[in-house]
């Protein structure tokens, strides 16, 4: 390897690194801005191409910015809080009821708000739940850190690494629906039935306290509705093949402006609690994967896509699958999405083989804390209550759970394969 691509290459792995383990506690965005940047001060990547690969993730930037207001207006007026009583309250005493109820509810919420929404907003909402029914709490949060990876590729909204793997090449609804229903329902159910098998023990018993009845406000109902109007508009707009940022941007400022006004409040609050940091984090990783693309690595990773593809499509889906949801949790499914991306549009690959890539994207992450954004919010959010789980301990109960569910989504993809 000739010193360019040599250096390219160390500059983008001490930049994952970083992102990863974010020494002296900095945002993760620290690291990859400052890789993004080394890369064009260093003369390995040109500025045109790296601004061009800013601008690329115009469409991430916008539905990610839609996603946030969203969710975090939602949290502010209480509607996740009220959802997580109503399941309590629904459980009628059974925290085997209890459990089941979550899980939809983390369902509903990753597919039409995204993963990160169910790490970030729907997490603290069932601590307080759990809390208030005085009972052990962690089985209910694994919930939503399973569910929001492996519901999150029911709709292309469910997930930010849906819109980064297609981009223009986007399927429309009907289509997506087609591919990824079965596979999605299998991860679903699987996910749902190991967790709660390996969470027996904890949900014995019965719940004996029942949180005290909460009503939405006014404007919490309006948030309510208008979150179901802004999922209408994002199904509307992927049936057609639109771009999915735009919409979302729009419904996120829209619905939380009107929220404000009804409920008087100041926009401030809202505006401090989005997570802007992963903005600037996507787009230093969309640089860093440009200067791979520039040194040809991602050239040559489609080459061989391309050719395995080309001679046993459905394999390279279940391969292809399982390779990136192993490596996700190495490399995190973050950058290895736009590689995966990347190479998969360089190559041309086959909706199902781009298919398999992206399951493997998307549900790989449940083998580790550090597999997946939405995972490492999770993580960061029950810290912030007072709990805490080891890599190693989410290691075996996600070896356990994540495995059957991205093998078994994998084939059931392979069964819809032409």
């Amino acid at each position: 390897m000739s010193l360019e691509p040599a250096a390219t290459v160390a500059v983008a792995a001490a930049a994952t690194v970083g992102v990863l383990f974010r020494p002296l506690r900095l945002p993760e965005y620290v690291f990859a801005c400052a890789g993004a940047l080394a890369l064009v001060a260093a003369g390995l990547l040109p500025p045109n191409d790296a601004l061009a690969a800013v601008l690329e993730g115009t469409d991430v930037y916008l539905f990610l910015v839609g996603m946030m207001l969203l969710s975090e207006i939602a949290r502010q007026e209480g509607l996740f809080d009220w959802a997580a009583i109503h399941a309590v309250r629904a459980a009628r005493g059974s925290p085997r009821r209890l459990f089941a109820l979550v899980y939809l509810v983390g369902t509903i919420v990753t597919i039409f708000l995204s993963n990160d929404a169910t790490a970030v907003v729907l997490t603290p909402a069932v601590y307080a739940a759990t809390k208030a029914a005085a009972v052990e709490p962690l089985p209910y949060l694994f919930v939503c850190a399973f569910i929001a990876n492996a519901a999150s590729f029911v709709l292309p909204i469910s997930n930010p690494a849906n819109i980064v793997m297609f981009g223009a090449r986007m399927p429309h609804l009907p289509q997506w629906l087609a591919v990824f229903a079965l596979p999605s329902v299998v991860s679903i159910l699987v996910t749902y039935l190991v967790l709660r098998i390996a969470q027996r023990r904890e949900l014995a018993g019965k719940i004996e306290l029942a949180p005290d009845e909460r009503n939405l406000s006014a404007s919490g109902r309006f948030v309510g509705a208008g979150l179901a109007l802004a999922a209408l508009v994002l199904v509307l707009a992927s049936s057609r093949g639109w771009d999915l940022g735009p919409p979302t941007f729009a419904s996120g400022v829209i619905v939380t402006i009107v929220a404000l006004v009804i409920a008087r409040s100041s926009p401030i609050g809202v505006l401090k609690h989005v997570s802007w940091g992963v903005l600037p984090l996507v787009a230093g990783l969309f640089v860093l994967v440009e200067g791979l693309a520039h040194i040809g690595a991602i050239a040559a990773l489609a080459a061989v896509l391309r050719e395995a593809a080309a001679a046993a499509p459905r394999e390279t889906a279940v391969a292809g699958g399982l390779a990136a949801g192993f490596l996700a949790n190495i490399v995190n499914n973050l950058p290895l999405g736009l590689i995966a991306a990347s190479a998969s549009r360089l190559a041309e690959t086959p909706l199902h083989v781009a298919a398999g890539l992206l399951i493997g994207v998307d549900l790989g992450p449940n083998l580790s804390v550090t597999g997946s954004l939405a995972t490492l919010l999770w993580l960061i959010a029950i810290r912030r209550e007072g709990e805490n789980v080891s890599g190693l301990r989410f290691l075996k109960l996600g070896a356990l759970v994540m495995t059957p569910a991205l093998v078994l989504a994998l084939l059931a993809l392979a069964t819809l394969s032409p």
